[in-house]
């Protein structure tokens, strides 16, 4: 079975070129633009959520404290997307797992996929 990734970012664009490169790597990919639903997603759960900081509906930074402060989701690898040049420090105060900075390469988000859920 499939690993499954939530892709929760607003720009279609980099929506579609994460579904498209990890659905063609094996991957069971849903994308995700409203924050609303993120934060409110329900089991079963994906294996991974990459999530931008500036989501609309809710604050990617705010779904992240959330759901790192959940029992059912806390061990959930998120991986934050921003273009922002402290990606890393916003990283580290909300609890996330890692970034990939925007713009990025194909090779650095399949890499950190492979890191946290392994290949397929």
């Amino acid at each position: 079975m499939p690993k499954r990734i939530l892709v929760a970012d607003d720009d279609p664009a980099i929506g579609d070129v994460l579904h498209l490169m990890l659905e063609e790597a094996g991957y069971d990919v849903e994308i995700q633009r409203d924050g609303h639903a993120v934060q409110q997603m329900q089991e079963p759960f994906p294996d991974l959520l990459f999530l931008d900081i500036r989501l609309s509906g809710t604050d990617g930074r705010t779904i992240c404290r959330y759901l790192k402060s959940q029992e059912a989701t806390r061990a959930l690898p998120i991986i934050l997307l921003s273009a922002s040049k402290d990606i890393r420090q916003i990283a580290r105060d909300v609890g996330a797992d890692d970034v990939l900075a925007k713009p990025f390469e194909m090779g650095d988000a399949l890499a950190l996929v492979a890191h946290y859920v392994g290949g397929e």
